[in-house]
């Protein structure tokens, strides 16, 4: 199974960005979790924001940053994208919303009463 995981906030704590290369402290919960992926022979991938390639030349510093982190912090390099591929069937990220398939229905606890408190449309939001 390919599995994706989020790195700032998800992997690493994120206390703001200070530099392509300035990476947080690893999380517990996520680095066990991510150990037994590996364990199990999933296929595992970095999916971050960092990689996206109009931070230009910053992108490539934080992907050499965060493959060091790995191989620091769970022995082994990891692959470091930014792109979602049709082969993830799971995706772990501290801003992601669980939408059920085909139906628009929000299943992330709690979500749908924050919606509640949103404009209902960009041009409220905007105003």
């Amino acid at each position: 199974m390919r599995k994706a995981v989020d790195f700032d906030g998800t992997l690493a704590e994120y206390h703001g960005f200070k530099g392509a290369d300035v990476l947080g402290d690893p999380i517990p919960v996520m680095v066990e979790r991510v150990l037994g992926w590996m364990e199990n022979d999933d296929d595992v991938v970095i999916c971050t924001a960092r990689a996206h390639p109009s931070n230009g030349d910053e992108a490539q510093v934080a992907i050499d940053a965060i493959r060091e982190w790995c191989v620091t912090h769970l022995g082994r390099e990891l692959e470091v994208t930014c792109m979602k591929d049709p082969l993830m069937e799971e995706i772990y990220d501290d801003r992601a919303v669980t939408v059920e398939e085909n139906t628009g229905r929000i299943l992330t606890e709690g979500f749908e009463e924050k919606l509640d408190d949103e404009p209902d449309s960009i041009g409220e939001f905007l105003s």
